[in-house]
């Protein structure tokens, strides 16, 4: 065991160098209207490289641009792809799920940090909101499909762009508000499955000019782009972080989506100009997707621009990592009267203060962490937004596990320790997480671990349990999977510890909602 711990401590070491791999630089058309991009020089940053991609980020034939790429149904499910390894529960995954989440942490809680610095600049702006044209509220069922087997903790949504329409596979992102794919000419862009988009075949999409209202949703490169013609694209800079951001040209296209209606029934419907940004230089880590789409609360994000399709409300269920690969199950946009009516459901609200968070996050205030039952004794102050926009509490579909700020990650884990460490030895030898038991020997469905349950300040209570609370790495060791920040950091309710409840975004009564389900039945 600890020969194989060892091994995986030097791949952590193989996954960060990858962050400073070669770029690749790609061509194409591109004459929709003329771009503020093409003299704008940009300072070199991450790039991330693939050992199997060529020019194009294609792997194989089966992949070339110029096949029709098609699939069966336009109707969205949640399903997990398939698993080749021996194990599900590999540590290698939980390195790179590690990583994924550090650096998404980080980036984080400096776009908090910035936002809130432009806090006052973007109160002058003039607000511009546009979306999609009238129509009775129905339901919208979307895709998610779990990345484990691309190293990726996150969940990809399958849509469909442009006319003629073509299917593209998205990171479902509740942490940020820009949806964007990458485009042709794709200068400096990541490896991704399957084809790039390309606006020279999509009748529908148009650049929007910088003389647009619309232009001012969205951040600009710098230095700025002067903008001299009617006929001159408005040139958008997307930051996630240090090493991951988007650049290119802000448009709108037409996403085909699945509507039903109050009778059960479903048809295609198009959603013309929604705002999106064709990426031409895009870094980071997205784990073969094609781009982002945004769930965030801001006016650019795929639910905002659909509120008057579905309401004010979307919903989704995310199965357990270790189900079958044929299990499916719905991300919901609209009213669900099943998931209203679940006796079960409990709701908390978000919290919002325009002077210290940001727009974009789902804010929680919690009260007090519970360990079987009994609160911790952690200060109240550790929840807070900080005067500057840092700390609080999110939560986030596109960070894996959980992370609580110091010094209420201590607390908990020294609380976990107790309770585990009087039926199992603690096992000291795989430092990645924090801590971890030696189970060997025991079945999984008679371990005896404690539960975890978040208490917050309007009097909800949220309670996970211990499947959502561990991670077994292999079928002797189980690690908890919370990890910590620093103290002015914010915290995070991951997407392992949201396995199996329904979570319900209710963005008009600005509550969350969460019940005890399992996905697979939806």
């Amino acid at each position: 065991m600890s020969i194989k711990l060892s091994i995986v401590l030097c791949l952590i070491i193989f996954t960060v160098t990858s962050f400073y791999g070669d770029g690749r630089t790609l061509s194409g058309k591109h004459d929709h209207n003329s771009s503020s991009l093409s003299s704008f020089s940009f300072q070199d940053s991450m790039h991330v490289s693939s050992s199997t991609s060529n020019d194009c980020g294609f792997t194989s034939t089966e992949h070339d641009p110029a096949k029709a790429h098609t699939r069966e149904s336009v109707k969205f499910q949640l399903r997990r792809r398939e698993i080749k390894q021996e194990s599900k529960r590999t540590t290698h995954s939980v390195v790179d799920l590690k990583i994924q989440d550090l650096t998404r942490i980080q980036t984080l809680h400096a776009r908090a940090k910035k936002a809130k610095k432009q806090t006052h600049k973007k109160e002058e702006k003039k607000t511009t909101s546009v979306i999609a044209p009238e129509a009775s509220p129905g339901q919208l069922v979307a895709t998610l499909e779990s990345g484990m087997t691309l190293g990726s903790g996150e969940y990809f949504m399958d849509v469909l762009v442009g006319t003629p329409p073509k299917h593209f596979s998205l990171i479902l992102d509740t942490g940020s508000d820009l949806n964007w794919l990458q485009c042709l000419p794709c200068h400096d862009c990541f490896h991704q499955h399957g084809p790039f988009y390309d606006p020279e075949t999509s009748s529908s999409f148009k650049n929007i000019t910088c003389k647009d209202p619309r232009c001012s949703l969205i951040s600009s490169p710098e230095p700025s782009v002067p903008c001299e013609s009617s006929n001159q694209s408005c040139p958008y800079f997307y930051w996630y972080g240090d090493r991951s951001n988007t650049t290119g040209d802000f448009a709108v296209e037409t996403f085909t989506v699945n509507l039903t209606n109050a009778k059960g029934g479903s048809s295609e419907y198009k959603v013309e100009d929604m705002m999106f940004g064709c990426g031409h230089w895009n870094r980071g880590l997205f784990n073969g997707a094609s781009g982002l789409l945004g769930l965030g609360r801001g006016p650019l994000s795929f639910s905002s621009q659909l509120q008057s399709l579905y309401g004010h409300s979307f919903s989704y269920c995310l199965v357990d990592r270790n189900s079958d690969t044929n299990v499916s199950s719905k991300l919901i946009f609209g009213e669900d009267k099943g998931l209203l009516n679940n006796p079960n459901l409990n709701f908390t609200s978000f919290v919002h203060n325009k002077e210290t968070s940001v727009e974009t996050f789902y804010y929680l205030q919690i009260k007090s962490i519970l360990v079987n039952g009994q609160a911790l004794d952690i200060p109240e102050e550790t929840w807070n937004i900080s005067s500057d926009g840092a700390g609080g509490t999110i939560i986030d579909s596109g960070t894996t596990l959980s992370y609580f700020a110091e010094p209420a990650y201590m607390i908990i884990k020294n609380k976990i320790t107790e309770k585990v460490k009087e039926k199992y030895h603690v096992f000291e030898d795989f430092p990645i997480l924090d801590p971890c038991f030696n189970v060997s020997g025991v079945e999984e469905s008679n371990m005896e671990l404690p539960e975890l349950g978040i208490a917050f300040a309007d009097g909800a209570v949220w309670n996970f349990p211990a499947e959502n609370v561990f991670i077994w790495l292999s079928e002797e060791v189980v690690c908890l999977a919370i990890l910590g920040t620093p103290e002015s950091a914010m915290s995070i309710i991951g997407n392992y510890q949201q396995q199996n409840f329904h979570i319900l975004y209710d963005t008009k009564r600005s509550r969350l909602g969460f019940a005890p389900t399992k996905c697979a039945d939806i």
